[in-house]
C-alpha cells in the first residue's frame, strides 16, 4: 500500500510504501536522502508511476489528533510554510529517539478514576455575568476584555472546571515562561495533580516524555505554557483559553511564522470547541472584529471591592525643576519610594530596555561601537563591564580608547534597567531591590523568587514588560514609569499600541492589594500624546478609536490584509536591484497597494542588507496569489486581521 507522508524539514508530501495499514496522524520514520526523518502519515494514496521508497517504522500506534493534522494543513495553506516545517511544529525534537522507559506520567488507568468533588470557583457579580454570557455563546472564538483587577483567572478556572468535569482537557496559554509558574500556582489549587506545563525551557527529553503520556492518555488534563503548549496530543481536547492575547510572543518569528491566536481559532473551529482571548487591552483588530462579529465580552468593574483606584501622575522629562535629586527619577517618585519603604510597602519601577547604557559612542570623532553580526550599537552591561548585542548575544570588552581614532574619551550614553537598579541601590542602601529582565539568571528570575516577592521580601521592584503583565501583589503601593514614550516613535504601525498596552498593564498592577497607597507616577517628554492621555485616562475605547480611524486611514489591519517581504543580499546595491524589481513587479497588481521599498529595522547583518516591501489588498486571497509566485528565500511575515 502507498501512502503520503510529510517528513519534518523544508519540504512537501512524498509518496512512500509500507506492507500494511496505517492511519492518519500515525507518526512513522521514513527515509529522506540519506537520512531518517520523523514524519506524519497524511492518506492513503494509488500506487505512483515512480519508483517510491519505504516507511522504515511505526514510531507510534496512535496517530496524532485530527484537530492537530487540521493545524499542520493550516500553517501550509494560510502561512506559506512548508509542510514539513508545519509538522515540525507539531511533532516534538527527538520523537524519533529512543529513551529509556520511566514510570507513566500518567494514563488510561485515570479515564475511570473518581475525581474527588471540587471547591467551587467564587465570582462576583460582574464576573458571573461574563461567565454565562460566555457559556451561553458555546463554541467558537470569544474575545473576554476586563480591565486589569477584573478577576479574568477565575473565570478562566470557572469554564476549565465545567469542561474537566466532562472530561473535557484544556489548554491554557501564557505568554511567557515567566508567566507560567503564576499561573500553575492559581490551576494548583483547583485541578492538583491533573497540571501539564510545557515550555521551551524542559529538555528534549522532558519534552518527549510529555508529548508521549498526553498523547496515550484520555484522561483530562489541563496544559499550560507558552505558544507551544497549543500542540499538546490531547485527544479530547474541550477548550483553549489565551491570556494576554493581544502579546507579540504568540506570533512565532521564525520558520515558520504563524499567530498561535489565529491557529487557535482552527483548531477551536475544527471541534466546535470554546475559545477564550482574555486581555485589558486586546488588538484593535481582534476588539473591531469581536464587535462585528457579536462574540465580545466585557467586564468593567475590578475583582476586589477593596482595591482602590491608582493616583496618576505624569512628569514632564523636559521641566527639569522636576529632577533636582536624580536625573533619572523624579523628586515626586524618590519621595514616594522612601515613605514606601518606611511604611514596608513596595515599589515598581518599570523600564522597557534592559543594560546599562544602549548606545557607546566615541566623543572626539563621534564613532559608535557596534555589533560586528548585526551592525547595531552594543548595550553597556556595567555589572561584568562589557558590552552586548540584545539581538545575537555578541559579548565584547568594553574599549579604553576609539578604535577609529584612538581617543580615550568613549562615553555610554541613554539607560537601561541595570543603571537604573544600581542607582537605586545608592540612594537607598538599606532596601532590598531586586531586577527582573532577559539577564536575569535562571535562580533569580521572577517565576523562581515570586513568593518572596509576593511576600514582600523585595522592596523596589526594577525590571522591562515582564513586571507588566499579570504580577499581583499586595503590597505594592507605588508604580513609576521611567520612560513612557520610549517605544512610541519606532516605524511600525502598531508602536503606539503596543505602548497604550504596557503603560495600561503597568498601571494596572496596583490598587490590588492592601496598602493605603495606590500610586503610579509616569516620566515622559510628551505627556500631551494621545497614547500618553489614553492610558492614564484608563480609557481603553477611546485608545481603540483613535488607532482604528489612524489604521482606516492609512489601510492598516484590520482594514486591509498585510504582507512584509523582506529581501536580504550580500551587497546594497544587489538587494536595491533586487527590492526595485520585486516592488515594480508587484504594483502592476492594481489590487494590491505596495510601499515603496525601504531599509529594514535591522538593514545590515553579518548575512548582508536586508530592504523591505509592505503590501497590503482588501483580499487575503489575492495577497497570497501575489506574493506565492515570489522567490522562496524572501521571507513574508503575513499580518492578517484577526479573528478567524
Amino acid at each position: 500500500m502507498f501512502y503520503e507522508v510529510v517528513p519534518e524539514g523544508k519540504v512537501e508530501g512524498l509518496t512512500y510504501d509500507f506492507d500494511g495499514s496505517l492511519l492518519p496522524g500515525q507518526i512513522v520514520l521514513v527515509p529522506v536522502g540519506r537520512r531518517k526523518v520523523p514524519g506524519v502519515v497524511i492518506k492513503k494514496v494509488a500506487q505512483p508511476d515512480f519508483p517510491t521508497k519505504s516507511i522504515l517504522t511505526i514510531l507510534y500506534s496512535k496517530p496524532l489528533p485530527n484537530h492537530l493534522l487540521a493545524a499542520v494543513k493550516f500553517l501550509h495553506e494560510y502561512y506559506l510554510a512548508a509542510s514539513g516545517q508545519a509538522v515540525a511544529v507539531v511533532l516534538p525534537r527527538g520523537v524519533e529517539k529512543k529513551r529509556r522507559k520511566t514510570e507513566q506520567m500518567f494514563g488510561d488507568r485515570e479515564k475511570t478514576k473518581q475525581f474527588p468533588d471540587f471547591a467551587e470557583i467564587p465570582l462576583n457579580t460582574a464576573q458571573k455575568k461574563a461567565f454565562q454570557s460566555l457559556q451561553k455563546a458555546g463554541e467558537g472564538t470569544k474575545l473576554l476584555r476586563g480591565i486589569t483587577g477584573s478577576g479574568k483567572t477565575n473565570i478562566y478556572l470557572k469554564i476549565a472546571l465545567n469542561a474537566f468535569k466532562q472530561q473535557k482537557s484544556s489548554i491554557v496559554l501564557v505568554p511567557e515562561i515567566a508567566l507560567t509558574g503564576q499561573l500553575v500556582r492559581v490551576f494548583q489549587e483547583v485541578f492538583g495533580q491533573n497540571i501539564v506545563l510545557i515550555h521551551s525551557k524542559q529538555t528534549e527529553a522532558e519534552r518527549h516524555r510529555i508529548f508521549d503520556s498526553l498523547l496515550e492518555t484520555e484522561a483530562p488534563k489541563i496544559v499550560i505554557g507558552p505558544r507551544s503548549a497549543l500542540f499538546a496530543p490531547l485527544s479530547n481536547l474541550g477548550l483553549i483559553i489565551i491570556d494576554e492575547e493581544h502579546e507579540t510572543t504568540y506570533y512565532q518569528e521564525n520558520a515558520p511564522r504563524y499567530s498561535a491566536v489565529r491557529v487557535a481559532s482552527l483548531i477551536a473551529k475544527e471541534l466546535k470547541i470554546p475559545l477564550i482571548l482574555g486581555s485589558a487591552t486586546p488588538t484593535v483588530e481582534d476588539f473591531y472584529l469581536a464587535k462585528r462579529k457579536n462574540a465580545l465580552v466585557e467586564i468593567t468593574e475590578k475583582a476586589k471591592k477593596a482595591a482602590r483606584e491608582p493616583k496618576i501622575r505624569v512628569i514632564d522629562f523636559k521641566t527639569r525643576e522636576n529632577f533636582t535629586k536624580n536625573r533619572y527619577f523624579c523628586n515626586a517618585l524618590l519621595e514616594s519610594i522612601a515613605d514606601n519603604l518606611a511604611r514596608g510597602w513596595q515599589t515598581l519601577i518599570f523600564h522597557n530596555r534592559r543594560g546599562s547604557a544602549p548606545l557607546t559612542i566615541c566623543e572626539n570623532c563621534g564613532e559608535e561601537i557596534v555589533c560586528p553580526n548585526c551592525y547595531l550599537p552594543l548595550t553597556l552591561h556595567a555589572d561584568k563591564y562589557e558590552l552586548v548585542c540584545h539581538t545575537c548575544e555578541h559579548r565584547e570588552k568594553v574599549p579604553s580608547v576609539c578604535p577609529k581614532c584612538g581617543n580615550a574619551g568613549v562615553l555610554h550614553r541613554g539607560f537601561g534597567t541595570k543603571l537604573l537598579e544600581a542607582e537605586l541601590k545608592k540612594l537607598f542602601p538599606k532596601a532590598r531591590v531586586a531586577r527582573f529582565d532577559a539577564d536575569n539568571k535562571k535562580s533569580e528570575s521572577l517565576d523562581a523568587v515570586y513568593d518572596e516577592v509576593k511576600n514582600g521580601e523585595v522592596d523596589i521592584l526594577v525590571g522591562t514588560q515582564t513586571l507588566a503583565k499579570g504580577l499581583d501583589l499586595p503590597k505594592l503601593a507605588t508604580v513609576g514609569v521611567v520612560q513612557a514614550d520610549a517605544g512610541l516613535s519606532l516605524p511600525d504601525y502598531a508602536a503606539e499600541e503596543r505602548a497604550f498596552q504596557l503603560i495600561t498593564q503597568v498601571i494596572g498592577r496596583v490598587g490590588r492589594g492592601h496598602t493605603e497607597r495606590a500610586e503610579v507616577i509616569i516620566q515622559t517628554f510628551r505627556p500631551e500624546h494621545e497614547i500618553i492621555q489614553y492610558a492614564v485616562a484608563g480609557d481603553y475605547l477611546g485608545a481603540a478609536e483613535y488607532l482604528l480611524k489612524k489604521r482606516r486611514r492609512a489601510g492598516f489591519p484590520p482594514f486591509r490584509f498585510t504582507a512584509k517581504i523582506e529581501i536580504t543580499l550580500k551587497t546594497e546595491s544587489l538587494v536595491l536591484k533586487k527590492v526595485r524589481t520585486t516592488a515594480a513587479k508587484l504594483a502592476r497588481n492594481k489590487d494590491l497597494t505596495v510601499s515603496p521599498p525601504m531599509p529594514a529595522f535591522h538593514e545590515r547583518t553579518a548575512r548582508g542588507y536586508t530592504w523591505q516591501i509592505i503590501v497590503r489588498a482588501k483580499s487575503r486571497k489575492v495577497l497570497i496569489q501575489a506574493i506565492s509566485g515570489l522567490d522562496k528565500n524572501f521571507k513574508v511575515t503575513l499580518d492578517p486581521p484577526g479573528l478567524l
